[in-house]
């Protein structure tokens, strides 16, 4: 009931995940990223904390595949977890239990990786990937947008998706980028599209009132001079 994209920047060294579902509010446990060590999505019957663990052992030096093992090997309730995971090198590691709903499939691409369940066909995770690595200049939050977008014309699901998230970290322990559609009847990715449209122009400002906030340009609202 779920399809994402995890992917790194090569140019930048962010890391990040979008990802969309016929559940509510998907961008609270299911997008993971650190800066500085890589990105994980966990999906089907999640366990967040394995986003967790994930992140320890790329921290102590494990690849992308490495960790997935590591934290996988005798997991208790492994047949239900569907893992895709990038870290700073652009390497990537993927796990998919025996138990996992409905046609299924992991794609390995260029610094990226697409992961999808109950999928309505299984060309979905590859156009994912085409589509991210189709323009490299493009800030990374733009490039996995287009990829959920490309899943999605792809066939996506087997039902319709209800929430979306976007999620992308760099050099700060806060997100550069971490948007979300948390429920929408009809189009979350194309509200995630729209949301990243408005919030891009922001982006830097947001940023630059965190780490200096002295230098950082007004609100620009009511009563802010």
């Amino acid at each position: 009931m779920t399809f994402s994209i995890t992917g790194h920047c090569a140019r930048t060294d962010m890391t990040g995940v979008a990802i969309t579902t016929s559940s509510i509010c998907v961008g609270s446990r299911c997008p993971h990223a650190m800066a500085g060590v890589g990105a994980v999505a966990t999906q089907n019957i999640t366990d967040p904390t394995l986003a967790m663990r994930v992140f320890e052992r790329l921290e102590a030096g494990d690849t992308a595949a490495g960790a997935v093992a590591a934290v996988m090997e005798g997991r208790a309730n492994a047949d239900y977890r569907q893992l895709a995971v990038v870290d700073l090198a652009g390497r990537t590691g993927h796990f998919t239990g025996a138990h996992i709903l409905g046609t299924n499939r992991v794609v390995e691409g260029d610094h990226c990786i697409a992961a999808g369940n109950l999928l309505s066909s299984l060309d979905v995770p590859a156009a994912m990937c085409a589509a991210f690595e189709s323009d490299p200049a493009a800030h990374l939050a733009d490039r996995l947008l287009q990829g959920l977008e490309a899943g999605l014309a792809a066939g996506g699901e087997e039902g319709p998706v209800h929430s979306a998230a976007l999620l992308v970290h760099h050099e700060q322990p806060f997100a550069l980028v971490d948007l979300r559609c948390d429920w929408d009847d009809e189009d979350p990715v194309t509200v995630l599209r729209r949301l990243w449209l408005d919030y891009e122009p922001q982006m830097q400002p947001y940023l630059d009132r965190a780490v200096d906030p002295g230098a950082a340009p007004s609100y620009g609202v009511a009563g802010d001079e």
